[in-house]
């Protein structure tokens, strides 16, 4: 298993995975690091369903129909266009990062982005994805989410440290309804977001580019 700082570092969002399954007892080790990430008084708030073979594909399938139909159940808005200023310039570099490097699409070929929108959707062809609900409690949606992401990274990084990738998506948020119908899940359960995961295809252009960051000092101040 990788090092803390080396999985860290080499941690990315895979868009193309090997159709190649993992095995029960590697996600049930993904789960439980994933499990001991903090959050507030203990809580532990998230609830976390897997999806996999016969039932991935039918949710595939729904997905399809309701991203064709123009539908979107998201219990959570999200709009890049609304993060501005030195937000902007980061999340179109990472478009053009999606788009032109990984997928070879020039900006110009909008027929040419629908692969890049099925991919998406279809999670990479990763097979197996993680859904991450959160209760709903009055006043308190920042700080459950803000405990489910914690969640996220851990079970991202675990991932990573034994030899597996994941992509965390706020697309398959879109599917709310479709998921909870068919998962059994109360409408009492919030989507945050889902991670697809399995085992990345490395030989595949689009995980060949490592997506940098921004230099420390542009987010974080130290005061003595």
């Amino acid at each position: 298993m990788l090092d803390f700082e080396t999985t860290v570092r080499i941690r990315q969002s895979i868009r193309k995975f090997l159709p190649t399954p993992m095995s029960e007892q590697d996600i049930k080790q993904i789960l439980a690091d994933a499990q001991n990430a903090p959050s507030a008084c203990n809580t532990q708030p998230w609830l976390v369903h897997i999806a996999s073979g016969e039932m991935l594909e039918r949710l595939k399938a729904r997905f399809k129909k309701t991203f064709e139909a123009g539908i979107n159940d998201a219990d959570f808005e999200f709009n890049q266009e609304k993060y501005k200023g030195d937000y902007e310039p980061r999340w179109r570099n990472q478009y053009s990062h999606v788009f032109t490097t990984s997928y070879g699409i020039p900006r110009e070929d909008k027929a040419g982005r629908q692969v890049v929108y099925d991919d998406n959707i279809n999670g990479y062809g990763a097979p197996h994805m993680a859904f991450l609900f959160m209760p709903s409690i009055d006043n308190h949606d920042v700080n459950i989410a803000s405990d489910v992401g914690m969640y996220s990274q851990t079970f991202l990084l675990s991932l990573t440290a034994r030899g597996f990738g994941g992509i965390p998506q706020l697309v398959l948020a879109m599917f709310a309804k479709d998921v909870r119908e068919e998962l059994g899940i109360s409408e009492n359960y919030k989507l945050l977001h889902g991670i697809s995961f399995g085992y990345p295809d490395w030989d595949a252009m689009q995980n060949k580019h490592h997506l940098g960051r921004v230099p420390v000092e542009e987010s974080a101040v130290l005061h003595w």
